[in-house]
């Protein structure tokens, strides 16, 4: 599992290596081998997460998380073949608030959040109701494994 961190906005080596790890564990959940797969990951402003949405998806507000698949649901290449399965962004200043809200920490947010954007790029939305419990059930198992829980 290769994560790509933009050089300027690396986390500190703990939380990255939490994050290879819950990647890894999203993807034991699905059933692929981590070892070729790559995905990147960059922390960015309030101003840059709502351009990015408004410009991506329509929505002209700042949100927490913003996920870019490079694959459609069941075409990831061969076995063999890196496999980069897209971006995440998150917001730094979003996670922050939002830790304070719920009343747990700023890395348990940013894991979480982290965990999220994984999944969607993986195939998994929260559009219908099924589709939301099935994915909030696979992040509670990923945070559960990483002993990081509410």
């Amino acid at each position: 599992m290769i994560i790509y961190f933009d050089e300027d906005r690396m986390p500190d080596e703990r939380t990255a290596d939490t994050m290879r790890r819950a990647a890894e564990l999203c993807l034991a959940h699905e059933g692929i081998d981590p070892q070729n797969v790559s995905l990147s990951v960059t922390t960015v402003g309030k101003d840059e997460i709502r351009e990015l949405n408004r410009d991506y998806r329509g929505v002209d507000s700042v949100t927490d998380v913003l996920s870019f698949p490079q694959y459609e649901e069941n075409e990831l290449p061969e076995d063999g073949e890196e496999i980069a399965i897209g971006d995440v962004i998150i917001c730094e200043d979003k996670a922050r608030e939002q830790a304070e809200e719920f009343g747990h920490s700023y890395e348990r947010e940013l894991i979480y959040l982290f965990v999220h954007s994984v999944f969607h790029l993986l195939g998994y939305d929260h559009m219908e109701e099924e589709d939301k419990s099935e994915m909030r059930a696979a992040e509670e198992s990923v945070m559960e494994q990483l002993g990081i829980l509410r």
